[in-house]
C-alpha cells in the first residue's frame, strides 16, 4: 500500500526525525567519549563533532515539532535548511569519492598544518609513525615534527611518515565516508519531500473552513 494519506506522512516524517536526533545525541556522545578517554586531544575536532551533533538535533525537533502539530512555518523552514544541508553534504560527498592520490597528499598537508601539537603527537603514538610527508616541500615542519615526536618507533629509528601510512588508507576510508554521506544525503531530501507533500496535506481533524 502506497503511504499516501495524512496520518502515514505524518508517521514517516516523524520517524525519520526521530532517526535524526539519534545520529545527533550519538555524534555528541562519541565526541564526549573521545574526550573523556583522551582519545583525542584537539579542543577544535571535538568542538566540530559536537556542533553538527547539536546542529542536526535542532533541525530534528525542528521537523518533529512541526511534523506533530502541523505547522506550516516550522515544516516550512526545516525543509529549507534541511535542502541546503542535502545540497553541502552531496557535494563534499561526490568530492570525497572523486579525490585521487594527488589531491590527498594536498589535503593531508593542509590538515596537517592546521592541526594542534597534541593532536599531531596523538596521530603518532596511534600510527607508531613521526611527521607527515619526508619531502623537500615541507622539510622544514618535518623535522621539527620529528624532534617533538613520541611514537614508540622512534627508539628504532625506523619510523615511517605519518602520510605514507594514512595515504595506504586513505582512498578506501574517502570511498565509504563518500557512500555514507551520499546515503544521508538521499534520506535527507527524502525529509525534505516529506515535508512539502506533507506540509500540503489538509488535516482531516482540523476544521473544513480553515485556511490550509
Amino acid at each position: 500500500m502506497v503511504c499516501g494519506g495524512f496520518t502515514c506522512s505524518k508517521n514517516a516524517l516523524c520517524s525519520l526525525n526521530v532517526v535524526y536526533m539519534l545520529v545527533g545525541l550519538l555524534l555528541v556522545a562519541v565526541a564526549a567519549w573521545g574526550k573523556g578517554f583522551g582519545l583525542v586531544s584537539s579542543i577544535h575536532i571535538i568542538g566540530g563533532v559536537i556542533a553538527v551533533g547539536v546542529f542536526l538535533l535542532l533541525i530534528a525537533i525542528v521537523g518533529l515539532i512541526g511534523a506533530v502539530h502541523h505547522h506550516q512555518v516550522m515544516l516550512f523552514f526545516y525543509m529549507v535548511i534541511l535542502f541546503i544541508v542535502f545540497l553541502f553534504q552531496f557535494g563534499v560527498s561526490c568530492s570525497c569519492l572523486a579525490m585521487n592520490q594527488r589531491q590527498q597528499v594536498v589535503l593531508l598537508n593542509s590538515t596537517w598544518q592546521m592541526l594542534e601539537n597534541n593532536t599531531k603527537i596523538d596521530l603518532e603514538n596511534q600510527l607508531n609513525c613521526c611527521g607527515l610527508f619526508n619531502n623537500s616541500d615541507i622539510i622544514s615542519l618535518y623535522e621539527a615534527d620529528l624532534q617533538s615526536c613520541t611514537a614508540s618507533c622512534k627508539k628504532d629509528s625506523k619510523c615511517l611518515a605519518c602520510g605514507d601510512k594514512m595515504l595506504h588508507h586513505a582512498t578506501e576510508a574517502l570511498k565509504i565516508l563518500g557512500g555514507v554521506g551520499l546515503f544521508f544525503s538521499f534520506s535527507e531530501i527524502l525529509g525534505v519531500w516529506l515535508a512539502v507533500r506533507y506540509r500540503n496535506q489538509k488535516d482531516p481533524r482540523a476544521n473544513p473552513s480553515a485556511f490550509l
